[in-house]
């Protein structure tokens, strides 16, 4: 067998500072930089905890932040405005319908505060091959003229859905479209999913951030449970 392209992220030794070049860059989140965006990369990657997120002007980094973001569905809050949406039934919602397409809209989302997009075209490649083999995944939300309106995709990392990105086209299509996610992820016997960074919409609907060990645990803990979420 190959040597593991990661070593185990509950055991490493995150150095506070790397110098890339002329960058000098804090690095306690990351555990690898410019390791190659493979198929068995991304996926040993997802399954130890750890996901890449292009940085312009450094190689790679592969994260497994200090701090990371989860959402417990136990603690699951949806504000008033969110629920009378979906409750209009202006949207139909599918999974895995339209891979390509969510992660293409979601590569030219515009970002508030971003220059750009993390999602280059060999992200969109190498997981929509993810996608072809069961281990990404995509929801989708239409509007009544079958236009895909909003729409997020994830990983599943042996049973665990890990978020990836989201966009909107009307008003709270995403937003619905996680809803619709953690409905059928309940109907599989899941009870969390990772959101990897807090955001102002995660944190509304009751994300939290837990330490990195603690992370590491939970989702070691629910890979052994087998479940089949897609």
């Amino acid at each position: 067998m190959p040597p593991d392209a990661f070593p185990d992220p509950g055991k490493f030794k995150y150095p506070e500072w790397v110098s890339i070049g002329s960058y000098l860059f804090r690095s306690h989140d990351v555990i690898a930089f410019g390791t190659p965006l493979t198929i068995a990369n991304v996926r040993e990657a997802y399954l130890k905890g750890i996901f890449p997120w292009n940085t312009e002007g450094l190689p790679l980094p592969w994260h497994c932040p200090e701090w990371r973001a989860i959402l417990e569905f136990d603690q699951l809050r949806i504000p008033r405005s969110l629920a009378q949406a979906g409750r209009k039934g202006d949207l139909t919602f599918t999974i895995d319908r339209d891979f390509r397409s969510v992660i293409h809209e979601c590569a030219l989302a515009y970002r508030p505060g971003q220059r750009g997009t993390w999602i280059s075209p060999e992200f969109e490649k190498i997981f929509a091959q993810l996608h072809d083999e069961g281990m990404a995944h995509s929801v989708e939300a239409w509007n009544f003229d079958e236009e895909l309106v909003g729409g997020l995709y994830g990983i599943d990392a042996g049973g665990v859905f890990c978020g990836e990105s989201m966009f909107f086209k009307t008003p709270n299509a995403s937003k619905l479209c996680l809803l619709h996610l953690i409905d059928h992820l309940i109907s599989r016997g899941s009870t969390w999913l990772d959101t990897q960074v807090i955001t102002p919409h995660f944190q509304a609907l009751g994300a939290k951030e837990i330490e990195r060990n603690e992370f590491l645990s939970k989702l070691k803990k629910t890979q052994k449970l087998g479940l089949k979420l897609f």
